[in-house]
């Protein structure tokens, strides 16, 4: 078995554990047509009821897709999103959701990020997730800080992390990959410096300052990088591109820095803080953005436990 249909049968067999009886509808764009093929030939081996829908490559992570895929999202029993950008945080995908539908998510996959991180113990991922999910839904106060000079503190109570990495039930809503525990911090309560060191886009060239006041992003210095990041938040013309949406700790013990935000996301030891688009993690903020920042080796702090320190898990 080639390494690109041992991925899909991962994907299918054990992330989503497709069923006989189920409907699968893979959505797809141009750019991701081979994996999308390599997912649809392993699950008609399952199920009879695999369809393929070939989508309009988005412009922007979070922009809302045309109506007619919204409508073909409804009624499913597994949709998986292999899209160049992210439709996760769509009102389309988030309907689908509360129809019953499980999803995967897995905007700007590689075929060398998809063969590489489908081999990894998600069992494992699984509990780590659930652990920091614990602790996160439980916390009050988030503080983070890095030897760069991150120093950030954030209002994340009544706020519910996301559970494990695997898309086994209905409503049930992850990235593959997937590995990563999130919440979204209270709308206008973050405060402090923020410097992304590892991705934002796509690898930096250079660390990227934000400087983040009541909830929302004043001031973002760095090089190329930094000024492609303001672009595109710029181009929504609205400040709430620039809230601060989540808080996101990666679980992934094969992920690796790439300069794909879905596999850097991730990275086990690793930090990202996204700004725009907070409706996926209960909160008010309807942008048709949503951008993630990754940095290397946080400290972090839930109220008075330390549960990571530069980098290395203390759970």
């Amino acid at each position: 078995m080639s390494s690109l249909k041992k991925a899909a049968q991962t994907a299918i067999e054990k992330c989503i554990s497709l069923k006989p009886h189920e409907k699968i509808l893979i959505v797809y764009d141009n750019p991701q047509k081979e994996i999308a093929l390599s997912l649809l030939n392993h699950s008609k081996k399952i199920s009879s009821q695999s369809m393929l829908l070939k989508i309009n490559s988005p412009k922007l992570n979070g922009e809302e897709p045309e109506e007619s895929v919204a409508n073909s999202l409804l009624n499913q029993d597994v949709i998986m999103l292999v899209t160049s950008k992210s439709l996760s945080h769509t009102k389309a995908r988030r309907r689908a959701t509360e129809q019953g539908c499980r999803i995967a998510s897995m905007p700007g996959i590689t075929k060398d990020t998809f063969i590489r991180t489908m081999d990894a113990d998600y069992g494992v991922i699984q509990n780590l997730t659930n652990k920091l999910a614990e602790i996160l839904t439980n916390g009050k106060i988030a503080k983070i800080t890095t030897q760069l000079g991150t120093n950030i503190i954030m209002n994340i109570e009544g706020r519910i992390s996301n559970k494990g990495a695997l898309i086994r039930e209905k409503k049930d809503f992850n990235n593959l990959p997937s590995g990563e525990a999130c919440l979204g911090p209270i709308e206008g309560t973050t405060n402090g410096v923020l410097i992304v060191d590892a991705s934002f886009l796509e690898k930096v060239d250079q660390p990227i300052t934000l400087k983040i006041e009541n909830g929302f992003v004043i001031d973002i210095k760095g090089g190329l990088i930094a000024k492609k990041v303001k672009k595109v938040l710029d181009s929504v013309n609205s400040k709430n591109a620039y809230a601060i949406a989540e808080l996101g700790i990666g679980t992934h013990h094969k992920a690796k820095i790439t300069g794909n935000i879905l596999e850097d996301e991730k990275v086990l030891g690793t930090a990202h803080i996204a700004l725009g688009n907070n409706l996926s993690y209960g909160g008010h903020i309807d942008v048709p953005i949503h951008l993630d920042g990754v940095f290397l080796n946080p400290t972090i702090h839930i109220d008075d436990k330390k549960i990571i320190e530069n980098g290395k898990l203390l759970i």
